[in-house]
């Protein structure tokens, strides 16, 4: 059973990263629908204030709470994200509520764990999992009108189903930590590892798909990280089939080095979008809410290497 310091701090620091993950999701769903889908632009609309509210609610308990490695990893906020955001109000007209980013700039780590700490990090679980079933059945009704003509989106149908097992990881991790399920730690490096090989893959090629096609140096290089995921992806999930250690550490070591690769390609690519250096159809807060997810698999990958 899961120790009440351990409960806490995975579930807040979770929360931190997928549920701004999901906030972002639900304003990119938003903006990509035609003006006929009035109905989903509102559920969109509804699901982003209310992710920010947990967002927010989760942002107050954690100070004093979060690890060292979560507070310096750039899984919750990177130096460019605040920036973006405004950027992104700009060019859409939505607003953001910034202050949220600007409470996170001053989380600091530490030990302050408490009873009522326990009791409201539960309620906070519960509503998210609320949350994440609602996400979860609406990107899949959306996903399964693309894919049947009966929806015109601006996301590529893949996106969709990329944002979706995003969505279902965040509720099963989150189911886990309600039940104080202890995992196996072995198993969970598997699984977690051939998932985000598989998410940075989809990201090089939304990027590859995204850039205006005059950026050809930009476009080579997303392909080439796309093709290198891919190839990392099956490599993990055979690791995984055959229950190699041996197997998975030498794809962790490629896995880590490729990962900081995309991560300074998407950082890079992050400011020139900010400096309007970059020609594209991506918008900012897209590539800084990609950087985050890159800067959470190197923590992980940090995680399973000092596990073998």
């Amino acid at each position: 059973m899961l120790s009440r310091v351990d409960y806490i701090r995975q579930s807040l620091e979770t929360h931190l990263f997928l549920g701004r993950i999901m906030k972002e999701h639900s304003f990119f769903l938003q903006t990509a629908f035609t003006p006929r889908d009035d109905k989903f632009i509102k559920h969109a609309d509804d699901l982003r204030l209310a992710f920010g509210e947990l967002l927010e609610d989760c942002t107050a308990l954690a100070n004093g709470v979060i690890s060292r490695e979560a507070a310096a990893s750039g899984e919750i906020i990177t130096q460019y994200t605040l920036e973006a955001e405004k950027l992104t109000e700009f060019y859409t007209g939505i607003s953001l509520n910034t202050k949220i980013t600007q409470a996170e700039k001053g989380l600091a780590p530490g030990n302050d764990f408490t009873p009522l700490l326990e009791r409201r990090v539960f309620a906070i679980n519960r509503r998210a999992l609320s949350l994440l079933d609602d996400i979860i059945q609406f990107k899949t009704t959306i996903l399964n009108d693309v894919l049947c003509c009966k929806m015109f989106t601006l996301n590529y149908p893949l996106l969709l189903d990329h944002i979706l097992r995003e969505a279902k990881l965040y509720r099963r991790l989150i189911q886990r930590l309600q039940s104080r399920e202890q995992i196996n730690i072995l198993r969970e490096a598997f699984e977690q590892e051939a998932f985000w090989n598989q998410i940075m893959a989809e990201h090089a090629y939304f990027i590859r798909g995204l850039l205006d096609p005059t950026e050809e140096e930009l476009f080579n290089t997303a392909n080439r990280f796309g093709h290198e995921f891919d190839k990392l992806t099956c490599e993990s999930k055979e690791a995984m089939d055959r229950a190699m250690p041996a197997d998975l550490s030498r794809v962790t070591r490629e896995s880590l080095q490729a990962t900081k690769g995309i991560r300074d390609f998407k950082a890079q690519g992050t400011q020139g979008l900010l400096e309007c250096k970059i020609k594209s159809i991506i918008i900012p807060l897209l590539a800084d809410h990609t950087l985050r997810e890159a800067n959470h698999f190197l923590k992980l990958l940090k995680i399973f290497q000092n596990l073998r």
